[in-house]
């Protein structure tokens, strides 16, 4: 038996990254998944090696967002899991981020995840069927560093709604979990150290350097711990946000 046999799987952030990393880990333990994003030139190659479907969707968009949902249930029937993968990680400070910076946060980084789950949720009670979701937070939620003020203040409320929604809906069978997820390796961390930390192509190994396991996080390590997250082999957990990271949070030097 393979952990999500007979699941459909929807991940939104899908085409790139931690969550088409997650979507191709899934599908290799029987799931049908459907990926979401705005990139069709990466979303359309990706269901096609997987067997999926590719969705276009923007998670700012409440519209889009929703649409999504409906789009795979249409299609397959149903939503059993839930990723929560997309993120804007683009840098703000407290006396620099402007209305429209925070906005987007808010928008990408936990409105977005909020109607996702919302749409999903609906759909599990309205067949009375068990589900799970998994939300990519950040380690940054418990304070992050200075230049990532509104990325901080929508991933730790993503953290807070992942309880909520887990406390709300553990009756009704639907286990709701997140991962704070430390510094990871992936298409788009590459391209915001280039863009707002004038990074060359020797970052990632000087980064490595300066971590306790010598190593940036990988994205296919992180989707492993997910689909085991969303399989029945993690039994009863609900309303966990788990630290993915080689920084323990309190630890001082």
């Amino acid at each position: 038996m393979t952990l999500l046999s007979d699941r459909v799987v929807l991940v939104s952030g899908g085409t790139q990254g931690v969550g088409a990393a997650v979507a191709r880990a899934a599908a290799r333990e029987g799931a049908t998944v459907v990926v979401t994003g705005r990139r069709a030139e990466l979303g359309d190659p990706l269901a096609a090696e997987l067997g999926g479907a590719y969705v276009p969707a923007d998670v700012s968009d409440v519209a889009s967002a929703r649409a999504s949902v409906q789009a795979a249930i249409d299609r397959y029937g149903r939503i059993d899991c839930l990723v929560n993968a997309a993120g804007l990680t683009s840098r703000g400070t407290l006396l620099d981020t402007t209305p429209e910076l925070f906005d987007q946060h808010i928008a990408v980084n936990l409105r977005g995840p909020f109607f996702l789950m919302q749409a999903v949720v609906r759909d599990l009670l309205r067949r009375g069927a068990p589900g799970t979701i998994v939300n990519i937070i950040s380690s940054s939620e418990l304070g992050g560093q200075p230049f990532l003020a509104p990325y901080v203040a929508a991933k730790a409320g993503l953290a807070g709604l992942t309880r909520n929604a887990a406390h709300a809906h553990r009756f009704d069978r639907i286990r709701i979990n997140g991962l704070d997820i430390g510094w990871t390796d992936t298409e788009g961390e590459d391209a915001t150290q280039r863009a707002f930390h004038a990074a060359d192509d020797g970052w990632r190994e000087r980064a490595a350097k300066t971590l306790p396991m010598g190593k940036l996080g990988q994205a296919d390590e992180i989707a492993d711990f997910v689909v085991f997250l969303l399989s029945p082999r993690s039994g009863v957990v609900t309303g966990s946000v788990l630290d993915w990271d080689q920084n323990v949070q309190g630890g001082l030097d």
